[in-house]
């Protein structure tokens, strides 16, 4: 038997052996028959009919609807060599194999999709259309209220496109030589759950609805009628079967509860009182709500047919600094202040009030330091602060955030009177007559600071006092009963102040006019003497304060002075017109003689 098929085989192996040098009976193309050609007649006739259908559209279809595609707008390149290639080895071989091979593409037909090189976001712009129009969403079945009663509505199978399949069938259409109507691939979209996935919840939410509700919390109590319950739950939809309690009248539910219930921790804190006298107001636990569990606390009680009564799950915070902490940082008194009294223009009464806002009740550690600018920060126009006059370079100029100085000087003697460790200070650059001789301290940020160190073995609390025209910064704590003595040195002149002079095109030359007196270079420094109760000195330091003199400024004159006019010239005597000639004289009338 093997033999007579070999021997079958054979014969007709060689029977359809034919030329290895053209294509098999039966080669398509891309749709277009190529049998007997040879590869380059192949390529040619596959090259020029690829060529004249470049413009001609290929028709998609789906769902009633259709959609010509031009190959151009979508093909960038074909490879119909390597397709010519890939039929070719379709006949390939010794005689009785080639004769075989070419028998079986002669009976069940050898069509060779060629390599196709395609715009991809071309391609994808006509799946997202194809799948706008002709997708269908599916629709799970889900849980509906009629009145107060739950019902089951069914479900819908969907339909989308197959997309990868789309995207392949589309790209060979497209590359075919044949203009036929192409139908796109579709899949239903079907529904995970059916309806006896949701008899479970139906029978739920009837006993949800059943009746009222009791919530309890404390002395407080919250009545939930049915209607009331059935606005608050959330019922079974899009592939859910659990019954929740959600939606936006829940939300609106728990933030109702939560503003009568939820406080925050209030840390335990100073009162001063009578005679600077300083007692603890006692910290208030926090509390808050708990949604969650108390949203499972209802969702049982809903789900009892008997027990209709729950409970607000809520949860307590401590207080960052408990009252017995509060008692034990030993602030009970006063133990320095100093007042100083500001003026001047609207910013800059701004930027003390803010900045002394900045530093007020700040507590100091035992044996910490104190750092102005550590607890200010940056003065920046993003903090509030706003331009007013301050001293730059030895100069009184505008600047963002002047007026800050004078809380720190105000910070500087409150530590000063105390009797406290000053580790950092720097006088102003100019001298002002308003503060303590010696003891103004200016600040910088961030290189030029005010220190001190709290070492009364025991916190420190600051307070700043703002009033209309006054400022008072108070330390408070465990009173130390510190004797400070001060002496302050003469304030010395050394150095006049130079001469500034400023042209002024308003004032005529040789003319001058005083701007501002100026002021001499200063000099003096402050003695200050720490005492224990006791009498034992703690600390003995002088602090020196250069103050650079003020220009003297003087406008002087630039403006021409203007010529006199000269005198006029004499005026000229105009000439007399001649007197007019005397009228002529008439002789004097003859009498006739008398008559004889």
């Amino acid at each position: 038997m093997a033999v007579v098929l070999l021997v079958t085989g054979t014969v007709l192996g060689l029977a359809f052996a034919g030329s290895p040098e053209r294509l098999p009976d039966g080669t398509q193309i891309a749709g277009l028959d190529v049998s007997g050609m040879t590869p380059g007649e192949a390529r040619s006739v596959l090259e020029k009919r690829a060529s004249e259908l470049s413009a001609v559209p290929v028709t998609f279809t789906a769902d009633g609807r259709r959609w010509p595609i031009k190959p151009s707008v979508v093909v960038a390149d074909v490879d119909w060599g390597a397709a010519v290639q890939a039929a070719r080895r379709q006949g390939e071989g010794f005689a009785p194999l080639r004769g075989l091979k070419r028998l079986g593409v002669r009976v069940f037909g050898g069509d060779v999709v060629p390599t196709t090189r395609v715009y991809q976001p071309a391609i994808d712009a006509y799946i997202n259309r194809f799948a706008h129009a002709v997708n269908r969403p599916r629709v799970e079945p889900s849980l509906k209220l009629k009145g107060l009663e739950p019902q089951i509505v069914p479900g819908r199978a969907g339909q989308v496109i197959d997309r990868p399949e789309a995207e392949r069938v589309v790209v060979r259409a497209l590359a075919s030589l044949t203009r036929k109507p192409v139908p796109l691939p579709l899949q239903a979209d079907r529904t995970q759950l059916s309806t006896h996935d949701l008899a479970g919840a139906e029978v739920k939410t009837a006993t949800a609805l059943s009746g009222p509700l009791d919530v309890e919390y404390g002395d407080g109590r919250w009545h939930l009628t049915r209607v009331k319950i059935a606005r608050l739950l959330r019922l079974p939809h899009d592939g859910e079967t659990r019954l929740e309690l959600a939606g936006p009248r829940a939300d609106r539910f728990f933030a109702n509860l939560r503003r009568r219930i939820d406080h925050a921790p209030k840390d335990a804190g100073f009162a001063i009182g009578a005679r600077n006298v300083v007692r603890v107001v006692p910290a208030k636990p926090g509390q808050k709500l708990d949604r969650g569990e108390t949203s499972r606390n209802l969702l049982a009680a809903m789900l009892s047919p008997t027990t209709r009564k729950a409970e607000l799950s809520v949860s307590t915070s401590t207080p960052a600094r408990t009252t017995q902490e509060a008692r034990a940082m030993g602030i009970t008194g006063l133990v320095g202040a100093y007042e100083t009294f500001y003026g001047g223009v609207p910013n800059r009464i701004h930027n003390v009030q803010l900045v002394a806002q900045m530093i007020d009740d700040h507590y100091i550690a035992p044996d910490s330091t104190f750092s102005f600018n550590g607890t200010t920060g940056e003065r920046s126009e993003d903090k509030g602060f706003l331009e007013a006059p301050v001293i730059i370079n030895g100069e009184l100029k505008t600047g963002l955030g002047g007026g800050v100085c004078q809380v720190s000087t105000t910070t500087f003697n409150a530590a000063y009177e105390a009797g406290l460790q000053i580790t950092d200070r720097t006088n102003h650059a100019l001298y002002i007559s308003h503060y303590p001789l010696g003891r103004d301290a200016t600040v910088n940020y961030p290189d030029t600071d005010l220190k001190f160190v709290n070492d009364t073995g025991h916190w420190l609390w600051l307070r700043t006092f703002v009033g209309s025209s006054s400022l008072t910064v108070a330390l408070y704590g465990t009173p130390q009963h510190r004797r400070v003595e001060s002496e302050a040195a003469p304030l010395v002149v050394t150095g006049e102040p130079p001469v500034k002079r400023v042209s002024n095109p308003n004032l005529f030359v040789g003319h001058t006019e005083l701007q501002e007196a100026g002021a001499p270079s200063r000099s003096t420094s402050v003695r200050r003497r720490v005492f224990t109760p006791g009498g034992r000195l703690l600390y003995d330091h002088t602090w020196y304060s250069s103050y650079v003199a003020e220009p003297r400024v003087i406008l002087v004159g630039t403006k021409p002075v203007p010529k006199e006019p000269p005198p006029p010239p004499p005026a000229k005597k105009k000439k007399q017109p001649p007197p007019p000639p005397p009228p002529p004289v008439s002789p004097p009338p003859v009498s006739p003689p008398p008559t004889p």
